[in-house]
């Protein structure tokens, strides 16, 4: 709900698949290690050019769930990207 700030955010936007899945996972790697609570994926909205769904939304969807370090992640709130963004919970580092 946007209810803890986020502290680090990335933007997935004009990637591929594979450089989105690569520094997505890097980026929620590091931030776990630097003790960061919440983060911000702006994964956008566009849709794909044969008006299918949007791509990096759904794959950063199946991403984060595979992800050991992520707790929780809803779409953020209208000020940070809408459904274009997500906020993701991460697990305490132990």
């Amino acid at each position: 709900k946007g209810q803890i700030p986020w502290e680090q955010g990335i933007d997935l936007h004009g990637l591929s698949i594979d450089e989105a899945r690569d520094q997505l996972s890097e980026f929620i790697r590091a931030s776990f290690y630097q003790k960061c609570q919440a983060v911000l994926v702006v994964h956008g909205k566009a849709y794909s050019q044969n008006g299918s769904q949007p791509l990096l939304k759904s794959y950063s969807n199946d991403w984060l769930r595979q992800l050991p370090q992520v707790l929780a992640f809803s779409s953020a709130q209208a000020k940070d990207g809408g459904t274009g963004a997500l906020y993701v919970l991460l697990k305490r580092k132990k």
